[in-house]
């Protein structure tokens, strides 16, 4: 059973995880060259993506659960990340997209590139914890 959380898991992670960081990475140039079709694209892949999302830590609890680490500080720290870059993603990223979409102001752009940096930090930070583990004796 573990493994097969763990599968699926690290899939949702990637199907999920991987659009969003791209799209919102892609919006602000799409925001500069005034490419509405691409912006609305963009933005579409985000909340689409961003919804499915919810799968990963919902499956990395139930992996964590199975395996018995819940209390592991690295899985706290990951999960507080994550909780962190859904805070970034749904109340910074998408709402400044959607503002651009409505009124798209050339200045917005720097802005929407910060905090999609910042969202896909957050991401990277996570993985790197999942891999590493720091102080884990599930082995690495």
């Amino acid at each position: 059973m573990t493994k097969l959380l763990l599968s699926l898991h690290v899939l949702a992670a990637i199907v999920a995880v991987g659009p969003v960081t791209v799209a919102a990475s892609m919006f602000p140039a799409a925001l500069r060259r005034s490419d509405r079709p691409a912006m609305l694209t963009l933005n579409r892949i985000c909340r689409v993506y961003a919804a499915l999302g919810i799968l990963v830590p919902v499956l990395g609890l139930a992996t964590a659960g199975v395996m018995g680490i819940l209390g592991s500080a690295w899985l706290l720290a990951s999960l507080f990340l994550t909780i962190a870059a859904a805070v970034v993603l749904g109340f910074l990223v998408l709402p400044s997209q959607a503002a651009a979409l409505a009124s798209p102001p050339a200045g917005r752009a720097p802005r929407l590139g910060m905090t999609a940096g910042l969202f896909n930090l957050l991401w990277a930070v996570v993985v790197v914890l999942m891999v590493v583990r720091p102080g884990s004796t599930t082995g690495a």
